[in-house]
């Protein structure tokens, strides 16, 4: 069952958590001294993206804090945005944080710096100016018809 359409700004606020963890991984993980640290920070987040992937983006924990906090302070949403495309995304970062984390433990040099500044970015440009790449991949992906 999928949820009829999502407030925007759900996504948004997890997008920003998802910059500030990922700037977090990246600062820690360029000392060998605190890269337990920025490993811990990426566990986390997989997990998030984990969340998200097989619940959608409704029940995401980051959802449910947005909910009970920032959304009793806002107006109604002025437009609804479908879940599926934002559900892709989190699917995305899963690969992109879990295949850094993978490969980080496989002592891969650089790759969790890496991997994590791949999310950043892309979580970045979406906290900030509200076009999520994920959701344009979803979108092109079913032009092309690869996705019904």
């Amino acid at each position: 069952m999928t949820p009829k359409q999502l407030d925007p700004r759900g996504p948004r606020f997890g997008a920003g958590i998802t910059s500030i963890l990922m700037i977090l991984v990246i600062y820690f993980s360029l000392d060998p001294q605190t890269i337990n640290l920025a490993l811990g920070i990426m566990v986390f987040a997989v997990v998030m993206f984990t969340f998200g992937s097989l619940l959608g983006p409704a029940k995401h924990p980051y959802s449910y804090l947005y909910k009970y906090t920032l959304r009793k302070f806002l107006k109604a949403p002025t437009e609804l945005e479908a879940p599926r495309p934002v559900h892709f995304a989190q699917v995305v970062g899963l690969i992109v944080t879990g295949t850094g984390l993978v490969l980080h433990l496989l002592a891969v040099p650089n790759a969790l710096p890496i991997a994590a500044a791949a999310a950043f970015v892309a979580a970045f440009i979406n906290a900030v100016f509200a076009y999520c790449l994920g959701c344009q991949m979803y979108l092109g992906l079913k032009r092309l018809g690869v996705i019904r």
